[in-house]
């Protein structure tokens, strides 16, 4: 490996906002909440009346009383006859109420820090938070926060901590419902833990009020159709129908992805026939999508121009997305006339540009190492007040890699730092294929690890990348670690949703 191209971004990357903190570490703002939680527990200091004695033998003492404090005479406070309890000073009450829109005010801003872990994903902080809020005893989570919470752990490939919680939930008294469920079932999906998941539709099954539906048998027959699982896919489709549950389109549009992905291209045609005949699952704009992405993936674009006319023909409109397809497809090709066409095109039926539409031009661009129209692309994505994502930025790390001009790469990590782009697996192989261009093994290293520290499963890119640049130097030993790895992650390790292709990552 060259020696100044090694050094150079090895110093770049230690300085970078790639640098993890412990997982170990709470947040801070977790430390400062708990800290107001013990203020708040303390008790109320006692406030002490003395009752005056009248006599004959002794002065009668007067209550020297506080500007503002006299209590006003009203009908209650006037002296009952008989019995009466002792009313409470007004100084308590008004101590109690206090304590009360605090309790109250603090409720509130803990649940806001929850919702938002929640939105960026932050499942280890935000289970942090929901535990500090369920000690409260004026706290009652509600299905909708658990529901929130395994959606999250699912996508964040945490299947086992989506069951404890789940299993939390019921200790605790709350009814699940078949949405629950169906929940905990997508989280075993996503992480291609296909046998659990089925072990959950069973107990789905023995249950009269959660008795699976069309959206619970979709999602298992997503994860079989990715998992090339077909012969559960009949089997499923076999369930529905005993149970007189009739599969919809988008049960449709899954299992003609999986078939045209698994390169069926036989039984693709027979499903996509069975919905132009059918009368509950007609073909949408998903469908075509679908189609349109299949054939713009594989860069047959002649067969993709075919079938967008033909399902126009249909009286299926396109969207924007299906527009996003298209430029993507012309921008592998690099037919960058037609991809600005179809940009025109868009403008001139008021289709607006979005986040997908710079992110394909980009990417084209990067791909070919074209920097100087990928910035202006960028630069011009900016200006219009679009937010860049997590693609966007491994597009253009990649695209400096490609280029190599390794010191900007430093500089578009520090930028996703501060504007906060979430850091996910696809982030994370793109900062890896640019240490592997640039030849720093050793940097390449330390990110695989900060990856994992991150929680942030590898995938099969990850493993290939690695690999590449171990045996381009001969390093065999290596090469046989990270394949007794791979291959265990393989059999354990969750499916990750928001990996590239693997054709945008040339070999290094």
């Amino acid at each position: 490996m060259s020696s100044s191209s090694s050094s150079s971004l090895s110093l770049s990357f230690s300085s970078s906002s790639l640098i993890l903190s412990p997982l170990h570490q709470h947040n801070p703002n977790v430390k400062k909440l708990a800290t107001f939680i013990t203020i708040k527990r303390t008790k109320p200091k006692v406030v002490f009346r003395c009752a005056s004695t009248t006599s004959s033998s002794s002065v009668e003492k007067k209550r020297h009383w506080k500007v503002g404090e006299y209590p006003a005479i009203s009908e209650s406070s006037i002296p009952r006859s008989g019995n009466s309890k002792k009313k409470t000073p007004i100084k308590n009450i008004k101590k109690k109420l206090d304590r009360k829109n605090n309790a109250k005010a603090w409720a509130n801003t803990v649940t806001e820090a929850l919702s938002d872990h929640i939105d960026k994903k932050q499942w280890l902080d935000a289970l942090q938070v929901f535990e500090m809020l369920k000690e409260q005893h004026f706290y009652q989570p509600k299905e909708g926060t658990y529901m929130k919470l395994l959606v999250l752990l699912g996508k964040s490939g945490q299947p086992q901590r989506a069951h404890q919680l789940f299993d939390e939930m019921l200790e605790e008294g709350l009814e699940p419902t078949s949405e629950l469920y169906t929940a905990l079932l997508a989280a075993y999906c996503r992480s291609n833990l296909i046998d659990e998941a089925f072990s959950i539709l069973e107990k789905m099954k023995n249950l009269p009020l959660c008795q699976p539906d069309v959206y619970t048998y979709s999602i298992l027959v997503k994860a079989c159709v990715d998992a090339s699982r077909f012969e559960l896919v009949d089997s499923l489709y076999e369930q529905m129908d005993e149970r007189l549950i009739i599969p919809n389109t988008v049960t449709q549009n899954i299992v003609l992805s999986g078939y045209g992905k698994a390169g069926k291209l036989d039984q693709m045609e027979k499903v996509l026939s069975g919905m132009l005949e059918s009368t509950t699952s007609k073909p949408d704009v998903w469908t075509m999508n679908t189609i349109l992405s299949l054939f713009g993936n594989k860069g047959q674009v002649e067969m993709m121009e075919r079938w967008y006319e033909k399902f126009r023909n249909f009286g299926i409109e396109p969207e924007t997305r299906t527009f996003n397809i298209l430029i993507g497809a012309y921008g592998k090709k690099r037919m960058y006339d037609k991809m600005s066409s179809v940009m025109e095109y868009m403008r001139k039926l008021s289709f607006p540009w979005t986040s997908s539409t710079y992110n394909n031009v980009i990417e084209a661009f990067s791909e070919a190492g074209d920097v100087k129209h990928m910035e202006y692309t960028f630069d011009q994505m900016r200006a219009e007040g679009m937010k860049a994502d997590t693609k966007t930025f491994c597009c253009l790390i990649r695209g400096y890699a490609n280029a190599g001009i390794f010191h900007k790469v430093l500089s578009t990590v520090q930028l996703a730092g501060r504007l906060e782009i979430p850091e996910n697996t696809s982030f994370y192989n793109a900062v890896i294929f640019a240490c592997a261009r640039a030849e720093d093994l050793m940097e390449m290293e330390r990110v695989f690890v900060r990856m994992k520290d991150k929680q942030c499963q590898p995938d099969s890119i990850t493993y290939c990348i690695m690999v590449d640049a171990y045996k381009k130097e001969g390093m065999t030993d290596k090469v046989y670690d990270l394949e007794q790895e791979k291959q265990m992650m393989a059999v354990n390790g969750p499916k990750n949703d928001d990996c590239l292709e693997r054709e945008t990552y040339v070999h290094v």
